[in-house]
C-alpha cells in the first residue's frame, strides 16, 4: 500500500505485516519544512519509507531524495543542492521490556559511540513517519553550506595594530607634524 501523505502509523498496523509508504509533501508542506530547517527553499522532496516489525516495536527505514536551496556560508549566494540519503531507526513502545531504561544508572545510559543508536521510545502507540523523514533530512544538511567553486578570501592583514602605531606615524611623517627623524 502506498499512501500519498503519510504522517502517523500505529504499531498495531506495522505488527500485522509491515507498511510501505511514499512521502511526497505538497508546496505548502515544502515551504513549512524549509522554514523548520532554516533553508531558503525545499524545491522537491520524496521519501520511500518502510516500516517492519522489530521486537515489539518497529524498524523505520527509507530513502530520502530532495533538492534544497541554501545560502553559501562563504559568498552568501543562494544555491541548490541535491540530497539523497538512506536512514534507519528502531522504535519501541514505552512499556516494552526492550526499551532503554535509565533508572538503575542514575539517569545515564551506557552508549557505545561506534555502535547502533538505541531505539527511540514512543510516547504512545503511533510512529510519526514524517517527523523521522524531516529529522533525517536535517541531519544530511551541511551546517556551513558552500556553493561549488566558492573560495574564501581572508581580509588583508592589518599592518600595525599596536597603540604606538599612531605615534610612529607622527614621528616619521613630516606632513602629520613629525620631523621625519
Amino acid at each position: 500500500m502506498i499512501d500519498p501523505w503519510p504522517s502517523a502509523v500505529t504499531l498495531g498496523r506495522v505488527s500485522r505485516g509491515g507498511v510501505d509508504l511514499r512521502f511526497e509533501p505538497d508546496d505548502e508542506a515544502l515551504k513549512e519544512i524549509a522554514k523548520i530547517l532554516g533553508l531558503v527553499a525545499v524545491e522537491s522532496m520524496t521519501a520511500e519509507v518502510f516500516l517492519r516489525p522489530w521486537m515489539d516495536g518497529a524498524e523505520v527505514s527509507g530513502l530520502i531524495r530532495a533538492r534544497v536551496t541554501q545560502v553559501c556560508s562563504v559568498s552568501a549566494d543562494e544555491f541548490e543542492e541535491p540530497i539523497e540519503s538512506r536512514f534507519s531507526v528502531h522504535v519501541l513502545p514505552a512499556d516494552s521490556e526492550y526499551a532503554p531504561q535509565d533508572e538503575d544508572s542514575g539517569g545515564e545510559l551506557g552508549l557505545d559511540p561506534d555502535g547502533d543508536d538505541p531505539p527511540d521510545v514512543l510516547e504512545g502507540e503511533t510512529i510519526d513517519v514524517s517527523g523521522y523523514v524531516i529529522e533525517h533530512l536535517a541531519l544530511e544538511l551541511d551546517p556551513f553550506p558552500r556553493k561549488p567553486g566558492a573560495v574564501f578570501e581572508p581580509p588583508p592583514e592589518p599592518v600595525d595594530l599596536s597603540p604606538f602605531a599612531a605615534l610612529k606615524a607622527l614621528k616619521t611623517d613630516p606632513e602629520a607634524g613629525g620631523d621625519g627623524a
